[in-house]
């Protein structure tokens, strides 16, 4: 295999991604057959040189596999949690070693991708990629016209206001159903977006990642994404 530069490799390994692979480098924190690198240029082999991160020995996955989980309810998107939660890994039975791309919170429900191609997951969470996630939103009440073009155009939050996104009304009520889509995953974004207006989210699933749609899949249920899926996904992020 021919040589690529560390960040890439540590990516891939679904180690973290390329930038923070970068700082990682620059920490010292990486070694390549036995000598530590801190030149952001260096290049290795994956299959040839030994390359550790924090000592530990990082292998590159035998092949990339990617999982549509339907993450119910009740289950925290990490791989173990502290408080002994259940997580989204007690539903997922497979050989290869998977973690989970991105968040959904312990409330919510849907379309939960995992991989073991760090850079496939990275990209998929980069909001530059502008890889849109779709929602189905449940809320205690309608917003008027002109809070949903606010909505569209993007809110403070935190000191930063979020990236456009879209909204649309699709179940008129007391309780109303909207159809969000956003660029960006940042913490609670869409609960903190409709409490900006002073509306509280009763239910939020997700629907949709891209062009990957959660379907027929029932909650706690995954299927494993064909080839082709995965080969469009990396088009999509520009991987290939």
């Amino acid at each position: 295999m021919p040589e690529e530069r560390l960040q890439k490799i540590l990516s891939r390994a679904g180690v973290t991604s390329r930038r923070k692979a970068e700082q990682m480098i620059l920490e010292g924190r990486v070694a390549v057959n036995g000598q530590v690198i801190t030149e952001l240029g260096t290049k290795a082999d994956s299959e040839r040189d030994h390359i550790k991160v924090d000592g530990k020995l990082i292998h590159e996955p035998a092949h990339a596999i990617c999982l549509a989980l339907n993450k119910p309810q009740g289950v925290v998107t990490t791989v173990s949690d502290p408080q002994g939660r259940p997580t989204v890994m007690q539903f997922i039975k497979t050989k290869e070693r998977v973690y989970p791309v991105g968040r959904l919170d312990y409330a919510s429900e849907g379309l939960l991708l995992l991989t073991n191609d760090g850079d496939l997951a990275n990209a998929v969470m980069s909001a530059s990629k502008h890889l849109p996630k779709t929602y189905l939103v449940k809320v205690n009440g309608l917003l008027t016209l002109e809070q949903e073009e606010h909505f569209r155009k993007g809110v403070p939050l935190h000191g930063r206001r979020t990236a456009p996104a879209g909204l649309r009304l699709v179940r008129k009520a007391d309780n109303p159903w909207y159809e969000v889509k956003l660029i960006e995953g940042r913490h609670h974004q869409i609960r903190e977006m409709f409490k900006y207006f002073g509306r509280l989210v009763e239910k939020l699933r997700r629907v949709r990642i891209g062009f990957l749609e959660l379907g027929a899949l029932k909650p706690g249920y995954y299927r494993q994404l064909t080839q082709p899926e995965i080969e469009r996904l990396r088009r999509t992020l520009k991987l290939t």
